[in-house]
């Protein structure tokens, strides 16, 4: 009899040992089985006092408007963009080809571009290429199906062109960058900055009266004449469709 109180005793021992390991190995179980949903919860609960507070949420807010107004400005840019080219549609009757840019070199980005019709559409060398806002150059050589257009960036390239404002004649030279020169054919000019240069009304190489670009830095000082930067009304750098002035 003593032996056996004696063993019961030692097992009720042994299991009060044991017990707390065991309940161990029954959470991490749990745990197991979960997959961690009850340490997420309870970690959610501790961390509430330090979230984000308002300070973070109205920075939160501020950046999505920040993100939707620059948004809706490219909507407007692209849509701006797409009116041009449907007033680039309804201007291609009569003597107006339309026409998509298909090649540009990047070697030559200022210089030339490639157009996806040629002769069968009518076009020939030296017809005037206009962009949505002016004139952007005159086709080099043409080939049956394509159009290779020198712009008036090109280093090399001169047109004679008016500034309607104080009626006086000049010499756009392409330079090979973004912003052509404009060459003053006297000393004695008026130009101010945001002028408007276009083809001269009695062109007979041009269209005449087209928009061709706005006079910039001026340089009074530059001999023989005084020479002004201008930026192109057209900038070739960002258009996909033109229209070929066809005679």
């Amino acid at each position: 009899m003593g032996l056996s109180q004696w063993s019961q005793r030692d097992r009720l021992r042994a299991f009060r040992r044991l017990w707390p390991w065991l309940i161990l190995l029954a959470g991490l179980g749990l745990v197991r089985l979960s997959k961690g949903a009850g340490f997420t919860d309870a970690f959610a609960l501790l961390s509430r006092p330090f979230w984000p507070g308002s300070a973070q949420s109205e920075w939160i807010q501020t950046a999505v408007r920040l993100d939707d107004q620059s948004r809706l400005e490219l909507l407007e840019k692209d849509n701006a963009r797409l009116r041009g080219l449907l007033e680039i549609d309804q201007l291609s009757s009569g003597s107006r080809v339309q026409a998509a840019v298909i090649s540009r070199m990047p070697s030559g980005w200022w210089q030339q571009l490639v157009l996806g019709k040629g002769a069968l559409d009518g076009i020939a060398k030296d017809d005037a290429v206009l962009g949505p806002g002016g004139l952007i150059g005159r086709v080099q050589s043409v080939t049956p199906a394509t159009a290779r257009v020198r712009l008036l960036t090109a280093p090399g390239s001169r047109i004679g062109v008016w500034l309607p404002r104080t009626r006086q004649h000049g010499l756009l030279v392409g330079l090979g960058t973004a912003r052509p020169q404009l060459q003053f054919l006297d000393k004695d000019v008026q130009v101010r900055p945001g002028d408007l240069v276009s083809t001269s009304p009695a062109s007979t190489l041009l269209p005449p009266n087209l928009p061709v670009a706005v006079a910039q830095s001026i340089n009074l000082r530059d001999v023989p004449a005084p020479t002004a930067l201008v930026q192109l009304t057209a900038p070739p750098d960002a258009i996909d469709w033109v229209q070929v002035q066809v005679r």
